[in-house]
């Protein structure tokens, strides 16, 4: 077991809060944990995170450094040695509350009870590529037996939320369904004073259609990569103009690569690989595109939508939730490239259309989606559930 990380500490210090994930590796998930932890204020509650297989670096994208980091480097599998690791560095650590995060990190909620972990929360932020709308009878069994262990749910769309209480049978009242929140300084509009990144393209010249996300198969990158072919295919003259941004890394990426060069377009699409200056590519596209087969509440489309961008979004999970059809952008159905290829089409053929809807979309994320909401939604519902259990904010000296 590798860590601390990034830890710090000050003389006097409030109860600690232990967030555990799967992985943390750059993803939705994870920049939305760091967000969360940035602006929960430090004087309330101290933070570790508790990935269950490796780190990548990505959480040295953390700004506050009072933080540890711990890797459980956990085998796949359901042996016991990563369950005993993690009970042990629990009761080090004794912390006030624990929040894992998604199906791969739910059976931790066993470990947490055992541990002697007073208060334990879920957070249920999309579904897994072998479960894309929480069809798997099996899954469903699994998160029925760690009911008991589970004192309270996060559910990041209203689809999950209504999934856990029905099929799943969780009561309503166990149930908080919070927003992802976005950046809107960071993922603002180009306005003449942002950078602006296009890559080898030129942002006069082209309509830059894009996404940004890890190239899995949840994510579907493989079906904007068709609907690109077939819009040239159908509408040869746009190959002057119409080109394909594609920004993450992944098992996809040789698949993709595959269905560009079949259909003589890979010299107009930019793979730009797992970038750090996303913001600036957001503010450059024409048209964000996210194609997964499944979602929770989507990081990437609150942030195409305050940078400003209009969005075509399969209807999926929480898209809906995000994306008024019409009005800040538009939903396909998923896994199809034809519907999707119209849709390029049409976008194309009509920038103004594509402006007045990313003017909507970036006026929306600053109203119904702003991070101070989901800051607040989390510091609320962390002290309740403190309180409710009787584990007051007193404070703990280091030794």
């Amino acid at each position: 077991m590798t860590g601390p990380r990034l830890a710090g500490s000050t003389p006097v210090e409030p109860p600690l809060l232990v967030h555990i994930v799967h992985s943390f590796e750059m993803g939705g998930l994870q920049n939305g944990l760091l967000n969360l932890l940035d602006r929960l204020p430090a004087q309330r509650y101290r933070h570790a995170v508790v990935s269950l297989t490796g780190l990548s670096g990505f959480e040295r994208r953390l700004r506050r450094t009072d933080v540890a980091f711990y890797a459980i480097e956990k085998p796949p599998g359901l042996g016991l040695r990563g369950h005993l690791q993690l009970w042990r560095l629990l009761r080090r650590l004794r912390p006030a509350l624990v929040h894992t995060r998604n199906m791969a990190a739910l059976e931790m909620q066993a470990v947490a009870l055992a541990a002697g972990v007073p208060v334990r929360v879920h957070g249920e932020h999309g579904w897994d590529v072998h479960d894309p709308g929480g069809q798997s009878a099996h899954y469903r069994r699994w998160r029925r037996l760690m009911r008991p262990c589970v004192q309270h749910y996060v559910a990041l769309s209203r689809q999950i939320a209504d999934y856990l209480a029905g099929p799943v049978g969780i009561p309503r009242q166990r149930i908080s369904q919070i927003h992802n929140g976005v950046d809107t300084a960071r993922f603002a509009p180009a306005d003449g004073a942002l950078p602006v990144l296009t890559g080898p393209f030129d942002a006069q010249a082209h309509f830059l259609v894009g996404t940004v996300g890890r190239l899995e198969p949840i994510k579907d990158q493989l079906t904007l990569a068709r609907a690109f072919v077939l819009a040239l295919q159908q509408r040869p003259d746009l190959r002057t103009r119409l080109r394909l941004v594609l920004v993450g890394d992944g098992q996809l990426r040789e698949p993709i690569e595959q269905v560009l060069r079949d259909g003589h377009a890979d010299q107009l699409c930019w793979m730009a690989g797992s970038r750090d200056d996303v913001p600036a590519l957001m503010r450059g596209l024409d048209l964000f595109v996210l194609p997964s087969l499944a979602e929770g509440i989507s990081n990437t489309l609150l942030e195409a939508m305050a940078s400003g961008v209009p969005v075509l979004a399969t209807a999926v999970g929480g898209n809906g939730e995000l994306v008024q059809a019409g009005v800040t952008g538009s939903l396909v159905p998923p896994a199809d490239p034809e519907a999707m290829a119209r849709a390029l089409v049409a976008y194309a053929d009509d920038p103004p259309r594509g402006r007045r809807e990313g003017q909507a979309g970036r006026a929306r994320a600053e109203t119904a989606f702003a991070m101070e909401a989901m800051t607040d939604a989390y510091q609320n519902l962390y002290d309740r559930l403190l309180a409710r259990r009787g584990t007051r904010q007193t404070a703990f000296v280091n030794g």
